[in-house]
């Protein structure tokens, strides 16, 4: 059957995407495997997938490039993109049901502004050496994030991100059920630079939108307590994002994701 698809991106976070209002393929970690492959398939990090929802506006279905699911950040903020340029929406700002319930998102021109949920800040047992961290968190914001705060900016960038996150994502710690891990250095007063080795997708990302705001919130938590409304502006590998929110009574409420989200191609594949 041929199938029409699209491929969006968000700050170098690739993700093929498939109408299925209109498509009405089977879909299946199988099918995820074979679409994501940079070799035999279209190549992305991520399928996401919109169907109708009776919650929602629509329902986002996302798999990684091995098959699994989880809540993507940049994924979002594309599926919110791609949903409007269907019509599936007509207004700039909807609700849609993803993997950890119901979020809200705006679109402002080419920038998406989406709803994060609370984080929720894990306990940690790892203790395996990392070089030049200083602090370590472990932080869900939708999926797991491994917080590594390291010396300073010429570490980050010299380090070799394939080998030291895989070794802590396949530590014993955190072997069966996987981690993002985000590497994280400091430039200045609300601005952090940041490099993801993300599970699914196993390797290094150029961007990692729940990491992003992992790391926002994380940087915020150590370093930069402030209370009231805040804003962190975080540098990927791919390009900027910031990270909103505020801090009250101890909590962090009104997480929004704030970055770019944009049509690459679109095309034709038989599946």
């Amino acid at each position: 059957m041929k199938t029409e698809f699209w491929k969006y991106q968000g700050t170098g976070n690739d993700f093929v995407m498939i109408n299925n209002y209109k498509s009405k393929i089977k879909h299946s970690p199988e099918l995820a495997q074979k679409l994501c492959d940079r070799h035999f398939g279209i190549g992305s990090d991520g399928l996401i997938i919109l169907e109708e929802s009776l919650e929602a506006d629509f329902k986002m279905v996302f798999y990684n490039p091995d098959g699994s699911q989880s809540f993507c950040g940049n994924g979002s903020r594309c599926a919110v993109q791609f949903a409007h340029k269907q019509r599936i929406i007509e207004q700039n700002t909807t609700r849609f049901l993803s993997t950890d319930g119901i979020h809200t998102a705006e679109i402002e021109s080419t920038e998406v502004n989406l709803q994060m949920n609370a984080p929720l800040f894990l306990p940690l047992n790892f203790n395996d050496p990392v070089p030049h961290a200083t602090q370590i968190l472990l932080i869900n914001t939708g999926s797991p994030h491994l917080l590594v705060f390291l010396t300073n900016l010429d570490i980050l960038q010299k380090m070799d991100i394939a080998l030291v996150g895989s070794k802590i994502r396949y530590s014993k710690e955190f072997k069966r059920e996987g981690v993002n891990v985000n590497f994280v250095a400091i430039s200045r007063n609300d601005e952090i630079y940041i490099r993801t080795y993300e599970r699914g997708v196993e390797a290094e990302t150029l961007s990692c939108g729940t990491g992003v705001t992992a790391s926002a919130i994380a940087y915020h938590h150590l370093f930069n307590k402030k209370l009231g409304q805040n804003k962190v502006n975080v540098n990927a590998i791919g390009g900027k994002l910031k990270v909103t929110f505020k801090f009250e009574s101890f909590k962090y409420k009104n997480i929004h994701l704030c970055g770019p989200a944009e049509s690459v191609f679109h095309g034709h594949i038989n599946l």
